[in-house]
C-alpha cells in the first residue's frame, strides 16, 4: 500500500485522536495531511506539532491568532473557519476524509468531499441521518465508497463482505443499553448529565454518549443502517447486548447469520476504514471467551426509551422527517447537558419538532437546511420554555 493522506475533520474529539493513534502506529502506511478542531485549540496545536500535517484548521476563528503563533515555526499551514474545512476536503492531495465532526456541521464538508471524488470513512452519522438519500446518490455519481466507521456499521460491512446483498433477511444492531438499562421512567426523570455521561462500555463524546444513554444513537444508526446498506427500514433490528463484544450481525435468508465481534475498541473500525480493502495487523487487546462465559441479549425497552422508537418512526415517514429528529435531538441534549431540561425531557421535544415542523416528502439541499434551522428555533424555545430540572442521581 501506498501511503494514504487523510483528511481527519474533527481531529481532537474521540474518533479523531483515536485515528491519529492509528496512522501513529502505521506511518508507512498512513499520514495526517489536514487536521481540524473546533474549539480545542490547545489539543490542535500539540496534534500538528506532532504529526507536521500540511493544514491544521480551527473553526472557531477567534483562536486563529493563538494558533498560527504557535505553529509558525513548524510549516504548518493553519487556516481558520467553516468555510475552510469545506473548501480543504477539495485538495488534490487527499485520498481519504475522515468524517468526525459532531453533528449537522458535517454534511456540507462530505458533501464536498465526495464531489472532488474523495473516498468518506464516516463517523459524523448524522450526515447519512438528515440527508441520507441526497449523501448515497452523490457517492453512487462521483464514484467514491462510504466506508463505516461506527462500530457497530463497520461490522456489518464486515459481515457482507463477499455476500449478495440480495440474500440478507435482516440487519441486527446491537446496543448496549446504556447507563440506565432496565431503569423505569421515575428513576430517568431526575437523572444528571454526570450520570448519564458514565457509558458502561465505550469512551466517546458527551453528544454521543448521551444518545446513547437515551437510546437515540441506536436510532440514528438505524436510519444511517437503511442508506448505507440500501435496505428498509422493516429488516432492520435493534437488540440489547450489554457485554458490547457482538458488534452487530447480519441474518442471510438460508436463516444463517454472521457476527463480528471484539473488545470494544474504536481503533478497530476506524483501521479497517482507513486501510480497506486491506486487514491490517495490529497490536490491540485480543477478545479470550473464556473471560467472557455468558453473553446476553435482550429487547429494547420502547415505551421507556422512546427515542428509539420516534426515529425508526422518522425513517419509515422519510423525506425531511429525520432531518427534523436530528436537529430537535442536537438542541434537547445541549439543553440536558446545560442541566435546562430533564433526560426525559428530550424525548418530548423530539416528538413535538415532529409533530410542528413542516414535513417534505422529496427535500433538496436548502429543504434540508432550512429545516436543520427552523428546528434548532422551534426546539429552543421549547427547551427555554420547559421548568428547570432538579437531579438527584
Amino acid at each position: 500500500m501506498s501511503v494514504k493522506r487523510i483528511a481527519i475533520l474533527g481531529s481532537t474529539g474521540s474518533i479523531g485522536t483515536q485515528a491519529l493513534e492509528v496512522i501513529g502506529e502505521n506511518p508507512e502506511l498512513f499520514s495526517a495531511y489536514v487536521i481540524t478542531a473546533q474549539n480545542n485549540a490547545e489539543l490542535l496545536i500539540q496534534q500538528a506539532k506532532l504529526f507536521k500535517p500540511a493544514y491544521a484548521i480551527i473553526c472557531n476563528e477567534k483562536y486563529y491568532p493563538h494558533v498560527k503563533d504557535a505553529l509558525a515555526s513548524t510549516g504548518v499551514k493553519v487556516l481558520a473557519g467553516i468555510n475552510a474545512i469545506h473548501e480543504i476536503v477539495s485538495d488534490p492531495e487527499i485520498d481519504i476524509v475522515l468524517t468526525a465532526m459532531v453533528g449537522f456541521a458535517g454534511l456540507e464538508p462530505t458533501i464536498n468531499a465526495i464531489k472532488a471524488g474523495k473516498d468518506i470513512a464516516l463517523a459524523n452519522k448524522e450526515t447519512l441521518v438528515v440527508a441520507g438519500e441526497l449523501i448515497t446518490g452523490l457517492a453512487k455519481e462521483y464514484k467514491v465508497n462510504i466506508l463505516p466507521v461506527d462500530s457497530e456499521h463497520s461490522a456489518i460491512f464486515q459481515c457482507l463482505e463477499g455476500e449478495n446483498p440480495n440474500s440478507i433477511e435482516k440487519l441486527i444492531l446491537t446496543a448496549s443499553g446504556g447507563p440506565f438499562r432496565g431503569k423505569g421512567l421515575d428513576f430517568l426523570q431526575n437523572v444528571s448529565p454526570a450520570a448519564a455521561l458514565k457509558h458502561p462500555n465505550w469512551v466517546m463524546g458527551s453528544k454521543i454518549t448521551i444518545d446513547s444513554a437515551s437510546l437515540m444513537n441506536k436510532g440514528l444508526e438505524v436510519i444511517e443502517a437503511k442508506w448505507l446498506f440500501d435496505i428498509e427500514p422493516e429488516k432492520i433490528e435493534v437488540v440489547v447486548h450489554p457485554q458490547s463484544i457482538i458488534h452487530s450481525m447480519v441474518q442471510f435468508q438460508d436463516g444463517s447469520i454472521k457476527a463480528q465481534m471484539g473488545l470494544p475498541d474504536m481503533k478497530l473500525p476506524i483501521q479497517y476504514a482507513l486501510a480497506y480493502p486491506a486487514r491490517l495487523k495490529n497490536n490491540f487487546k485480543r477478545f479470550d471467551f473464556t473471560q467472557y462465559p455468558n453473553l446476553s441479549f435482550e429487547a429494547p425497552d420502547i415505551k421507556t426509551f422512546r427515542n428509539l422508537g420516534l426515529a425508526f418512526e422518522a425513517i419509515k415517514q422519510g423525506g425531511n422527517m429525520p432531518c427534523i429528529v436530528n436537529a430537535a435531538n442536537e438542541i434537547a441534549v445541549a439543553g440536558f447537558l446545560n442541566g435546562a431540561i430533564g433526560f426525559v425531557a428530550m424525548s418530548s421535544i423530539i416528538e413535538t419538532a415532529m409533530r410542528q415542523i413542516a414535513f417534505i416528502a422529496e427535500p433538496t439541499l436548502v429543504d434540508y437546511l432550512n429545516t436543520d434551522s427552523e428546528t434548532r428555533i422551534f426546539a429552543q424555545k421549547l427547551v427555554e420554555n420547559l421548568p428547570v430540572n432538579t437531579f438527584t442521581n
